[in-house]
């Protein structure tokens, strides 16, 4: 049976309008290369919620569809419906005649920023982000072999038109251990250039960069990374990632 194709991902469309939260302010210490960190006072209210959002934004592009012509609804509508929308399989797209009519508005982007609190209710807690099946692998070698492979299978599967998402990860140490969606590749000479939907700064689109030399993953610095190496897992993508 032929693979449905799904709609590309389109970060102005796609993404939420809210972060993900940290609980740590960061701050890069030049010299030393590395992120000084402190804990955040307040306390954000919404955190450790970058796999839940990743996989929520994939289940809306994968089984929704935005209806700005019709009326906006009541939340108990738009419970409803995200309910049913997260509940299906997050590895398969539906058909368009199959997808969701979410109304009264054009995209996840404008429904997220108008029901903002409705969603962070319903797309699910932080312990979604530390449970999920795919977490196993990174306690396992990565090699240079497997980094390269998975750099090249990415870029094949944003030519054909599906956005995956990927785990960011340093094991053991865990100075990132996060999830992003990826939905274009720029290749030239030695390198991939991709370009995601970070839940943590969903202002616009962040880059990671695959070097064809070192066979290696890098993620710029930015407001909680201090830029380097690190490796790549995509998940959500078979029954045991």
């Amino acid at each position: 049976m032929a693979q449905k194709i799904p709609r590309r991902f389109d970060f102005a469309r796609d993404s939420f309008a809210f972060a993900n939260e940290l609980l740590w302010e960061y701050e890069l210490d030049a010299a030393a290369g590395k992120m000084i960190f402190r804990r955040r006072e307040p306390k954000p209210g919404y955190a450790h919620r970058c796999f839940v959002l990743t996989r929520a934004a994939r289940q809306f592009l994968y089984h929704s569809r935005f209806d700005a012509e019709q009326k906006i609804a009541g939340d108990d509508i738009y419970q409803k419906l995200i309910r049913k929308i997260l509940s299906r399989c997050p590895r398969t797209p539906d058909e368009i005649e199959g997808q969701i009519a979410v109304p009264g508005f054009a995209s996840l982007r404008e429904f997220s920023g108008a029901r903002e609190n409705l969603l962070k209710a319903e797309c699910g807690g932080a312990w979604h982000s530390y449970v999920l099946r795919s977490h196993w692998r990174m306690i396992f070698p990565i090699s240079r072999k497997h980094q390269n492979m998975t750099a090249e299978n990415l870029a094949a599967k944003i030519k054909r038109n599906f956005s995956p998402i990927v785990h960011l990860v340093k094991f053991p140490s865990l100075t990132i251990n996060h999830g992003m969606i990826l939905f274009e590749a720029a290749e030239s000479g030695n390198e991939i250039r991709f370009f995601a939907y970070d839940p943590n700064l969903p202002e616009r689109p962040e880059q990671l960069i695959f070097n064809r030399a070192a066979k290696t993953f890098f993620l710029p610095s930015n407001s909680y990374w201090p830029g380097g190496g690190l490796n790549v897992i995509e998940i959500f993508r078979n029954w045991i990632l």
